[in-house]
């Protein structure tokens, strides 16, 4: 995804189908900034020693943290500017371990044009595992 993709698709230019991704690794410094501002400090994410000794044998990113991907694609490329949301729904279905690349991508899945609302497909991966199924529904801005 380029710079050039962040603004708005007005309502009226969406088209069930259309998706933009965007990508970013989830090292040490994303998972305790983001354990700083959300305050969620389970060691889990943070204790190397004690999240040996659970199910995931490691450490592992805050399942919110690579969700707000979905966010950033949202309000920045799709529809973008101006967008509200309404709802999320997301299902985690694999971990995500510090250093990992987490692709997000969000697709237009239904358009209420009487309404303004459109409905998204939205599904984050490592590599080939899906690690965040979803969807969402926005108010999306209007022309003029």
């Amino acid at each position: 995804m380029t710079d050039s993709e962040i603004g708005t698709i007005f309502l009226e230019d969406l088209e069930v189908g259309l998706s933009r991704s965007l990508s970013k690794v989830m090292g040490d410094a994303e998972i305790n900034a983001f354990a700083e501002i959300s305050e969620d400090r389970n060691p889990l994410h943070l204790d190397d020693d004690y999240a040996a000794g659970t199910m995931f044998k490691g450490r592992i990113a805050h399942g919110m943290l690579s969700s707000a991907l979905f966010s950033a694609i949202i309000g920045e490329r799709l529809p973008g500017h101006g967008t509200i949301y309404l709802s999320q729904n997301l299902r985690f279905t694999a971990p995500v371990k510090p250093g990992d690349l987490v692709t997000a991508t969000v697709t237009v899945t239904e358009i209420n044009l009487a309404k303004a609302r459109v409905g998204l497909e939205c599904i984050a991966s490592v590599g080939e595992t899906v690690v965040i199924k979803g969807d969402a529904l926005v108010l999306a801005p209007r022309r003029g």
